[in-house]
């Protein structure tokens, strides 16, 4: 592990939403470096494919320096560790998240146990916000916009 503080926040982020934005920006206040790890699990179907979720991301975060965003398949502690973080950032909206949360950080602990999680609480006007709802909004011919970052924002009917 390097000396600076370098954390990682994973997730699939099928789209990146407003309360992933609000995690990354406190986030970054905390650590020297974040890196947005955009995973790939096997067993999910994705709405969007990665190149433009990766885009998206990019996108939102590109006026901060400290912020990377990578692509990594496998498991999420041993791709913090090849990374040289010691941090796993975790966003919390509810109770639900964090028993759900509680197990994975406890299993991420006994297989890389030089790697902390860190539980950032969402901000309530963000906690009900998920990806699973926007993908319902979008499918159903709702209006999503208010849920994500402005760059997804702009795609307008394309989404739809």
């Amino acid at each position: 592990m390097s000396d600076k503080r370098i954390a990682v926040f994973p997730g699939s982020f099928d789209p990146i939403t407003k309360g992933h934005e609000d995690i990354v920006l406190r986030g970054v206040r905390l650590f020297d470096e974040l890196i947005i790890a955009l995973g790939e699990n096997e067993n999910k179907t994705y709405l969007f494919d990665k190149q433009q979720r990766l885009k998206w991301i990019e996108e939102t975060f590109r006026n901060e320096p400290r912020v990377r965003v990578v692509s990594y398949t496998g498991l999420t502690v041993d791709f913090c560790a090849e990374a040289g973080a010691a941090y796993m950032i975790r966003g919390l909206r509810n109770p639900a998240d964090l028993e759900y949360e509680k197990v994975v950080a406890q299993a991420n602990q006994k297989m890389r146990s030089e790697i902390e999680t860190v539980f950032l609480l969402t901000q309530a006007e963000f906690s009900f916000i998920s990806s699973s709802i926007v993908r319902d909004v979008l499918r159903n011919g709702g209006d999503y916009r208010q849920f994500v970052p402005d760059v997804v924002r702009t795609q307008g009917s394309e989404l739809k």
